[in-house]
């Protein structure tokens, strides 16, 4: 593992990308089979889950500590993106190249193409270094975020819990499918953030809001997780944990890419625990920043003083 920065002393939020991407967004006037499709305004962002959520951090005032694979041709791309942001950049070498991804807003219909590979396969020893870096980080939370890469192990991020609950760092959770489940049954979370298709996936049912509410309550009971933000799309979102539930609706914004929402979510709740703030404020900016990255174009995420207008004058608790 190399260290790409110089900066001296660790900082309070660690962030996890095992999957990350070179993010390709551009507009088309027509997308059609067979022919050729012209594009403008491409642009190229270093993305996967970890990593958007390090950006969302330094774009709204923080700073946060990025361990990621990166390698190939396009893992040097990766790299170069990456080092325009202020982000403490921890790289561990793989074999194989990162992936990119292609997002094209067709112009004609305001629709979006998104087109995400699966990425590399790595060899589980090539992961070995992202563990070993998380027994000597001292901070106050390791967010894993995002799928992980082909030949990872299931308990991947399990074996993150477990280590960040050892050492009394909170552990947060935004992921899907085995890694997701694996997680769930054997660690302990801080906060897990899935959306309310992965809560469905996780049950094994077809999940409404009231459901969906009474499994994440399920959840805390058993000690799976301390706090369960649930987002519903243009349904809200809500926060379950020992004192209940509650549910927020969506802010009504003018739509330019749903891309990075999530991310944003989770970066918004957590740099505002940081601040000092509860767990239902930094709900309520979670819902802020996530709305605010439905504003911006392709891959970009949310911008500060979007969020914090959105914070100071869009969102409203519905029930509790």
């Amino acid at each position: 593992m190399s260290r790409t920065d110089t900066a001296e002393t660790m900082e309070r939020i660690l962030t996890i990308a095992l999957n990350p991407a070179i993010d390709v967004s551009c507009d088309a006037e027509h997308v059609r089979p067979t022919l050729k499709t012209r594009t403008v305004n491409q642009k190229h962002f270093a993305g996967g889950g970890g990593a958007n959520v390090a950006r969302v951090i330094a774009e709204l005032g923080g700073r946060a500590e990025l361990v990621y694979l990166s390698g190939g041709t396009t893992g040097e791309l990766y790299d170069g993106l990456l080092a325009q942001y202020d982000i403490g950049r921890h790289r561990v070498p793989i074999a194989g190249d990162n992936r990119i991804a292609l997002m094209v807003h067709e112009l004609s219909t305001n629709f979006e193409y998104r087109f995400v590979p699966e990425g590399p396969t790595v060899d589980p020893r090539e992961i070995e270094p992202v563990h070993e870096f998380i027994e000597t980080f001292e901070g106050d939370y390791i967010i894993a975020s995002g799928s992980l890469p082909n030949g990872a192990p299931a308990d991947t991020y399990r074996r993150m819990a477990a280590v960040a609950q050892k050492k009394g760092i909170r552990f947060v959770l935004d992921t899907s499918g085995e890694a997701l489940r694996e997680t769930v049954d054997h660690a302990k979370i801080f906060l897990l953030k899935p959306s309310i298709s992965e809560m469905e996936k996780l049950v094994g049912d077809r999940l409404d809001e009231k459901s969906a509410s009474a499994a994440a309550i399920e959840l805390v009971k058993r000690g799976a997780a301390e706090n369960i933000a649930v987002s519903m799309g243009k349904g809200g979102a809500f926060l379950a944990n020992a004192e209940g539930v509650v549910r927020m609706r969506s802010i009504h914004v003018r739509e330019a890419s749903a891309v990075g929402a999530g991310d944003s979510f989770v970066a918004g709740m957590v740099w505002w625990l940081t601040q000092g703030h509860t767990i239902h404020e930094a709900f309520r900016f979670g819902i802020a920043a996530g709305s605010a990255a439905v504003m911006t174009p392709g891959t970009e995420l949310c911008r500060r003083h979007d969020v914090l207008a959105l914070y100071e004058n869009g969102v409203t608790r519905v029930h509790g």
